[in-house]
């Protein structure tokens, strides 16, 4: 019998090939036929489970988040139940930052989704969605905090939220060697710090 093709497995045999074009070539390098030539199968076989290069990068950015969100999950199980919401965030924060290989390939997957989302209406959508999403869910996080009293009451949820999420905006410094890794990781400790009343 012939071996049956996995094709989710083969979909994400794909996306990792794009990403490893996007992180060592460029967005601009990120066609079918470069990434088909990164992954080892041909052109039409990719073309076989992506229609466009625009669905290929659909998918490679949902299964960049999918992988981002399981080491988070991962992070989360060795904080102790119930973990800290300030360990939570840490976790959150850090795994969206480049100080390893599998994030460093996500963030730069991330970062090429945003560029082409500024001038594709239908990535531009998916892509705000999906920050909207994100950011809910740690406005969502903060505003607990406050009511269990991690956070001090007359602090602003939203404002708060804002705060936190600019940190990932150290990954250009970091991809740039502006700062060294261990520094970005010193101003989100600091940050967490001063947001949080009690400590773990």
């Amino acid at each position: 019998m012939p071996k049956q093709v996995d094709h989710r497995e083969r979909r994400e045999t794909i996306a990792r090939a794009l990403w490893r074009v996007v992180e060592q070539r460029g967005i601009a390098h990120a066609s079918v036929r470069e990434v088909a030539q990164e992954a080892g199968i041909s052109h039409g076989a990719v073309q076989h489970y992506f229609a466009t290069r625009e669905e290929m990068l659909v998918f490679a950015m949902d299964f960049a988040s999918e992988q981002t969100s399981l080491r988070v999950a991962e992070g989360v199980r060795g904080l102790g139940d119930p973990p800290h919401p300030r360990d939570v965030l840490r976790v959150m924060l850090t795994e969206m930052l480049p100080l390893h290989p599998d994030a460093r390939a996500t963030s730069r997957m991330s970062a090429a989704y945003v560029l082409e989302a500024l001038h594709n209406a239908n990535i531009h959508a998916r892509a705000r969605d999906g920050l909207t999403h994100g950011r809910a869910l740690v406005e969502q996080m903060v505003r607990q905090a406050i009511a269990d009293g991690h956070i001090d009451p007359d602090r602003d949820p939203a404002t708060e939220t804002n705060l936190l999420l600019t940190l990932t905006g150290l990954t250009p410094l970091i991809e740039l060697s502006v700062i060294e890794p261990q520094e970005a990781l010193t101003a989100v400790d600091q940050h967490l710090d001063r947001l949080f009343s009690d400590k773990a």
